[in-house]
């Protein structure tokens, strides 16, 4: 509880783009995946991108081409540029670190996507 930090979520209008950071410790960071997860209501939670430790990235078909994920090792920091937003983007997104043997999920931010 509490590795992982997020921040950049908000309410933004469709077109619009938000950037979301998600911070970990080194130990944690340096050996995962890390990764990008989003919930709406009455939804499962669902895989939106991820990034290997060497910067291999994937993305659900959905925001391929609109969103990108990348990390920068130095801040032990993963974001998600998120880039023409649209209404069925709205969501609880969440950072994800995925280990050989941990999976740790952070608090979740709120991303509104209306006009």
């Amino acid at each position: 509880q509490g590795q992982l930090v997020e921040s950049g979520g908000g309410s933004v209008q469709p077109g619009g783009s938000l950037r979301l950071s998600c911070s970990a410790s080194r130990n944690i960071f340096s050996g995962s995946i890390m990764g990008w997860f989003r919930q709406a209501p009455g939804k499962q939670r669902e895989l939106v991108a991820d990034i290997t430790t060497r910067g291999t990235t994937n993305y659900d078909s959905s925001v391929k081409g609109r969103f990108t994920i990348s990390r920068d090792n130095a801040k032990n920091t993963v974001y998600l540029q998120m880039n023409s937003l649209k209404p069925e983007d709205t969501a609880v997104y969440y950072c994800n670190a995925r280990g050989s043997i941990w999976n740790h999920w952070g608090q979740g931010t709120q991303v509104t996507v209306s006009s």
